[in-house]
């Protein structure tokens, strides 16, 4: 397992092993705007999850994890702690929280 200091040596290292784009989270699904991607719950899979915490400043919390779509698409998608995700479907959602869950 790889462990990293930082958020930025983390995405770097998980570039140089392939995982070049960047998700996002959206309603019901992450998306990528290059290439253009969406990804439900169903179409990827989490290898990796990385946490981050700054116990002088509780806003440079965060979660990088590390995302390959069923067809071959590899990235990353860094998610703050606490960020307000209403919008976001449940099954996403779980999704993340199971695998990261599973990894502590």
């Amino acid at each position: 397992m790889y462990t990293y200091e930082t958020v930025s040596e983390a995405i770097n290292g998980l570039k140089q092993r392939g995982y070049t784009l960047d998700f996002n989270l959206e309603e019901n699904a992450l998306i990528c705007h290059e290439p253009s991607l969406r990804l439900h719950p169903e179409q990827f899979h989490i290898h990796e999850v990385h946490r981050f915490e700054d116990n002088t400043d509780p806003d440079d919390q965060a979660i990088l994890f590390a995302i390959e779509s069923t067809d071959g698409h590899k990235g990353v998608l860094l998610n703050a702690y606490g960020a307000k995700n209403d919008s976001i479907a449940d099954a996403l959602v779980q999704k993340l929280k199971i695998f990261y869950e599973q990894k502590k």
